[in-house]
């Protein structure tokens, strides 16, 4: 299931992507969820790249991410279900990696594999995200770790069916809802996973995460989700992954600062962002970064 809204020049990729690795109409289903675009005619471009394979449903209005990915849940019709965003891609491999994930782990709610980030230009960025293990396995004190911080990306994951009609879809919030999802399943669920590379998300300006990050909602938001997913820890954990988690996501927050003054000079999205990260933590190392930043903002400094 593939929700788009307004990332028509990524889509074509992320579509060639699923094709070349189509398993047939009788074992997948292709589906793009039109969130009422504007930016192009999607309709003609999934029957232009599908040539009949893909199917193509269309809000009949803008209704936002978290009802467009509720769709994309209700009309999906597979045992296991994949919810690739329109400007994200997987590699070769991806649908055999989870079916034999599957197989080998049938206790598993959901399995994921291991991705990277790449540029509007599909340029691969030099982030490195720590593997979760060695080898194809379910996680051990899994609920725990993901707890810390968001470990997967929805072009990295499958979910069973049923996961989703027991636990409910995505709500609460536009940012880090997908981490409250996973939560949610880890809580009830082994979780499978394979340390290969499958899968590819794409950061740029006009996605969710770009827009949430000018005016700091995606700290605003993130920060509610560490408070939700309280309840699904352990009594005795809580109080650790709470600071952990906002620890890490203050730091995260002034590197996003600085992420944003080199690419745009906004000094107003940067003081937001600061702001957001004191109200989650502080420590010694946080207020020197950011004296660097506030100086380089005062001389102009790229």
């Amino acid at each position: 299931m593939i929700p788009v809204y307004n990332c028509s020049q990524f889509l074509q990729e992320t579509l060639q992507a699923v094709l070349e690795q189509d398993l047939g109409e009788a074992q997948m289903q292709i589906e793009v969820v039109d969130d009422a675009s504007t930016d192009a005619d999607v309709k003609a471009l999934v029957e232009q790249i599908g040539k009949g394979r893909v199917a193509y449903f269309r809000q009949e209005q803008n209704l936002g991410s978290l009802k467009n990915f509720e769709t994309c849940l209700n009309r999906s019709r597979g045992h296991l279900v994949h919810l690739l965003h329109g400007d994200d891609r997987v590699r070769p491999g991806y649908y055999q990696k989870m079916e034999e994930l599957f197989q080998r782990f049938p206790q598993a709610g959901a399995a994921f594999c291991h991705f990277h980030y790449i540029t509007e230009t599909s340029t691969y960025l030099p982030y490195k995200y720590q593997t979760e293990a060695e080898r194809d396995c379910v996680l051990d004190n899994w609920l725990v770790r993901l707890g810390q911080k968001q470990r997967i990306q929805y072009c990295a994951i499958s979910v069973k069916r049923d996961v989703y009609e027991k636990l409910g879809g995505f709500y609460g919030v536009t940012y880090g809802e997908d981490w409250e999802m996973w939560m949610r399943i880890a809580k009830d669920y082994p979780m499978a996973y394979t340390p290969q590379v499958l899968a590819d998300y794409r950061m740029h300006q006009l996605s969710i995460s770009g827009q949430a990050f000018a005016s700091a909602k995606n700290m605003q938001d993130l920060q509610w989700v560490i408070n939700t997913i309280q309840q699904y820890l352990p009594e005795t954990a809580r109080s650790g992954v709470r600071k952990q988690a906002l620890k890490f996501y203050a730091h995260y927050a002034l590197r996003v600062a600085n992420r944003l003054w080199h690419s745009s000079y906004n000094r107003q999205s940067v003081r937001a962002q600061i702001r957001e990260a004191l109200r989650m933590h502080q420590d010694f190392g946080m207020y020197w970064q950011i004296l660097k930043l506030y100086t380089k903002m005062m001389l102009n400094y790229p």
